[in-house]
């Protein structure tokens, strides 16, 4: 599965309160760490939490979407449960530790392990 793109407050409001699992992804076509990052984290939904939903952000073409969620550096991760922030992850973002902060209200959520 791939990103799917959000490009407005609505949009961001939408997918947050309409799924029960999302990881949104904030990051710039600029920012060549994020574009290492990017795929890495992908693989890793996808391997080990099929369920989650995958989001993209490009802080350049909404900055709207930036400022609400107080974005002030790139890449950061933000992980939704349930319509509530769970997890926000900035600059250095490790996958190891991203997957043990998710696995448990994963699991809850969906009632199995990952």
């Amino acid at each position: 599965m791939e990103y799917k793109p959000i490009y407005t407050l609505k949009d961001i409001q939408d997918v947050i309160s309409n799924n029960e699992a999302v990881l949104i992804y904030f990051s710039s076509e600029t920012c060549s760490v994020c574009k290492v990052l990017k795929p890495k984290i992908a693989e890793l939904r996808n391997s080990e939490f099929p369920k989650m939903e995958l989001f993209y952000v490009d802080i350049e073409k909404s900055p709207m979407i930036s400022g609400q969620y107080r974005i002030f550096t790139i890449p950061t991760l933000l992980v939704f449960f349930e319509g509530k922030e769970y997890i926000r992850k900035s600059r250095n973002i490790g996958l190891r530790e991203l997957y043990e902060e998710v696995e448990r209200p994963y699991g809850m959520v969906f009632g199995e392990g990952s």
